[in-house]
């Protein structure tokens, strides 16, 4: 019967290749109906499933990506999006654990996207995030996704923003971005996040690399870690180093002054302060409107950025300027064209091959 009432939609006199494809594309339909499904009954399992078909770069999934991110865009934004940055061995899966422990038991679901550096052998993740929060991951009330950063600027993982939007319509409370820490990847992961938080180490020559104003100018708290045992006094003194430092910029559009607390990820001990200054800058941000606003002017930033990926790998997977571009490049090394010259060509070329 079901059939029937299938075929019934299909107009008489439709070729068997078309008649074919609409049924594929009544199947792709149903694919995405039931991840999407799945996804807002807060089943972990459909949204894995969601998020590997967002990460995928084959066309047809990519299509079909789409048709899911928007069917779950009604169910999304209700969350706190955290993002979390610092060099590597400060202590941030430690430290997130800790955070995520905490926060589920005051009731909240909490997601974690973790950023893993890319090994140039598989592209798989190199760290393992699931494997370092090891109670975290335990909980029914976590959600742990290691994404490999691939060749995306500064380790950040290309399709991490659409993953937001999929686990805020599992239910998702807190969203904790976590970066790779590698210099480049805080700017995108900022674009992405309602509270940035920056991790430092006291004593281990990190205070003076961390006094760099575009890391500072971003942070909205600096977290100095492994504040335990004899390292108590050189995180204080760490501290009153970044207070002084945060001295020298001007307050932020959001009217949040940027807060130096210290903890001890490992005892589990300052974390509650954090989450509880979290929670004021959430309240003062949600009062003044910048909380909106910040997400408007995201929502702008990323239309952008999406149309110049887009632009980008429309030329460069244009077949006919692959086969010109070595051309070109060649030219260029045996000094018979400038590389100025051969831009203007090659992109007056993909505009004449996209119009005809």
């Amino acid at each position: 019967m079901e059939s029937n009432d299938q075929n019934s939609e299909i107009p008489s006199g439709t070729t068997k290749k078309a008649i074919d494809r609409f049924k594929n594309l009544q199947q792709k339909e149903i694919h995405i109906q039931s991840i999407f499904d799945g996804i807002i009954s807060k089943k972990p399992a459909a949204l894995s499933k969601g998020i590997t078909l967002i990460e995928s770069t084959q066309e047809e999934h990519t299509i079909k990506a789409q048709q899911l991110i928007e069917k779950c865009l009604p169910y999304a934004n209700d969350s706190i999006r955290i993002g979390i940055t610092g060099v590597p061995g400060v202590g941030k899966s430690t430290f997130i654990e800790a955070l995520g422990n905490l926060l589920i038991q005051e009731g909240k679901k909490v997601a974690v996207l973790a950023i893993d550096p890319s090994s140039t052998i598989s592209g798989g993740s190199i760290l393992g995030d699931k494997t370092r929060m090891e109670v975290l991951v335990r909980s029914p009330k976590a959600y742990i996704r290691p994404s490999p950063s691939g060749n995306s600027l500064g380790g950040v993982a290309q399709k991490t923003r659409e993953s937001i939007i999929l686990c805020e319509a599992a239910g998702y409370d807190v969203i904790i971005i976590e970066t790779v820490g590698v210099g480049q990847s805080e700017t995108a992961v900022h674009g992405m996040v309602d509270f940035f938080l920056l991790l430092k180490l006291a004593g281990a020559g990190d205070e003076l690399q961390g006094i760099k104003r575009g890391i500072i100018e971003m942070a909205d708290a600096i977290v100095i870690n492994k504040a335990d045992g004899d390292n108590k006094n050189r995180a204080q003194e760490a501290k009153n180093q970044f207070r002084k430092a945060l001295h020298m910029y001007p307050t932020p559009q959001s009217n949040w002054s940027p807060e130096v607390l210290s903890c001890s990820a490992l005892q589990e001990e300052g974390i509650t302060t954090i989450w509880d200054m979290i929670q004021k800058y959430h309240q003062l941000t949600t009062t003044n409107g910048f909380f909106n606003s910040n997400r408007a002017t995201q929502n702008k930033f990323w239309l952008l950025q999406t149309i110049d990926n887009q632009l980008k790998n429309s030329f460069y997977n244009n077949p006919t300027i692959k086969k010109i571009l070595s051309q070109q490049i060649e030219a260029i090394q045996q000094h018979k064209i400038t590389p100025f010259a051969a831009a203007n060509y090659l992109l007056k070329l993909s505009k004449t091959h996209n119009s005809s």
